[in-house]
């Protein structure tokens, strides 16, 4: 197994870095209360997810 001649500099760790940070999450509004959920999930404040409820909400 060949091993690195040389170690490589901060900077060019940190170039290579510099796509891995974090994004923000994808959001949008449940059609049915307008509660800010990620797409392709149950709505956790109404439990709706494409015009049907999928998940029981109790009333608190």
């Amino acid at each position: 197994m060949p091993l690195p001649k040389r170690r490589h500099s901060n900077a060019r760790t940190r170039k290579r870095r510099a796509h891995d940070g974090l994004r923000n999450a994808g959001l949008s509004r449940c059609p049915r209360c307008q509660a800010m959920t990620p797409p392709h999930r149950a709505c956790r404040s109404c439990g709706h997810y494409r015009g049907r409820e999928v998940v029981k909400r109790t009333e608190e």
